[in-house]
């Protein structure tokens, strides 16, 4: 195949932290409230300005409570498990690495009695059929590492006697999310919109609170998990103050990001982006022998963390170490090419490929990678093939 000469405009496709929207620059911090107490008034509104976006465009219910928490999606989701597990048994679906911590953190931090670890391999997702929603169910929306979605929410009833506790980062702003279903939900700046990193949002049904304010872990709560004050929710959390201090750069930058949403066409315009850029890629991999979706289901392909595998042509030729250069070469012509930045696989996942399709690619510079995964595939393989 002859080297192609386009290279995409924007060629940031890490799944995280993901791509800075198209056109951004840094004067968009121009209006950061820096030097100032974040809770002084006018920092705390530009902090509630940024939950009042959140809410508007993912549409979520005017009773569900909106906070600002550290630590990004690992950080709420921690929050979410240290305040609100314990009071009956848990069932954790895993399909991807960090579902895998968050289950292990369960069995051997919080000692969760009646745990229940329901666990697929990369590329598949556990059967839901006999789910118990009595109990607490934890999962992730759209599995960042394995390139795996949840399909829908329709598994989930809307009447059940647990919580769901839904880690939706990477799916919020890139996919339908029925909020009727989900009684706990985080997701981080940085995915899908592009923010900067180590802030978190959780979000909270009338369900939820309810379980906040009756219940007492049993074990310690840290400072920074703490979502309780005077035996109660603290609701100046969901009012724009923040358990600990916030950049107020990274707030500027957010509030740039959901601007840009709406500017776009709001949550239907950011989902029409990742679909186009999925639709792309499948009418690739469909006439290309090498390479194939890690997912397993086509209804359960992610349209943002797009993962793929080598295909069995390549698996029975290559053992696993050469899979593993294969990929390497792959990921290092295409970045001295200043072609693609950061699309090999998770470090536990299996050998292959991992684009970034999110709302903030456009889909021309989706088109335009297509052909030199091709050249760099082509020049890659020859390369292990002749080091055998």
């Amino acid at each position: 195949m002859i080297k192609p000469d386009v290279k995409p405009e924007n060629n940031n496709f890490s799944s995280g932290p993901c791509s800075k929207r198209p056109g951004w620059n840094s004067s968009v911090l121009n209006k950061a409230i820096l030097g100032r107490s974040h809770r002084s008034s006018v920092a705390k509104s530009r902090i509630n300005y940024l939950i009042k976006n959140v809410i508007e465009i993912l549409s979520i219910p005017n009773d569900y409570y909106v906070g600002i928490v550290p630590g990004s999606d690992t950080g709420a989701v921690e929050i979410a498990l240290w305040n609100l597990i314990g009071t009956q048994p848990v069932q954790m679906l895993v399909w991807d690495s960090f579902g895998n911590d968050w289950a292990k953190d369960l069995k051997e931090q919080l000692k969760v009695n009646g745990l229940n670890i329901l666990k697929a391999d990369y590329g598949s997702i556990p059967n839901f059929d006999n789910i118990n929603f009595n109990d607490d169910i934890i999962f992730n929306f759209n599995g960042t590492t394995g390139g795996v979605r949840v399909p829908n929410l329709d598994w989930i009833p809307l009447n059940r006697n647990g919580l769901t506790i839904c880690d939706a980062t990477s799916a919020a702003f890139a996919m339908e999310m029925d909020w009727r279903k989900l009684d706990v939900t985080t997701f981080s700046w940085q995915k899908c919109l592009g923010g900067e990193g180590g802030h978190g949002i959780l979000i909270l049904s009338p369900n939820a609170v309810e379980r906040i304010n009756i219940y007492n872990p049993s074990w310690p709560v840290p400072k920074l998990f703490n979502l309780k004050k005077n035996n109660k929710i603290n609701i100046s959390i969901f009012e724009g103050s923040t358990i600990n201090t916030p950049s107020l750069l990274c707030v500027e930058d957010f509030i740039d990001a959901l601007e840009w949403s709406k500017k776009i066409g709001g949550l239907k315009g950011l989902i029409d982006i990742s679909n186009e850029n999925l639709r792309l890629i499948k009418d690739w991999v469909k006439k290309t022998d090498w390479v194939d979706f890690l997912a397993q289901d086509e209804l359960s392909i992610s349209n943002t963390s797009i993962c793929l595998r080598f295909s069995d042509l390549i698996l029975n030729e290559l053992d696993v170490e050469n899979q593993n250069l294969l990929e390497k070469n792959i990921v290092k012509i295409l970045e001295n090419e200043n072609v693609a930045y950061d699309i090999g696989s998770y470090r536990s996942a299996p050998p292959g490929l991992r684009i970034w399709g999110g709302p903030t690619i456009y889909s021309k510079d989706i088109k335009i990678l297509l052909p030199w995964l091709q050249w760099a595939f082509e020049d890659s393989y020859k390369s292990v093939k002749k080091g055998n």
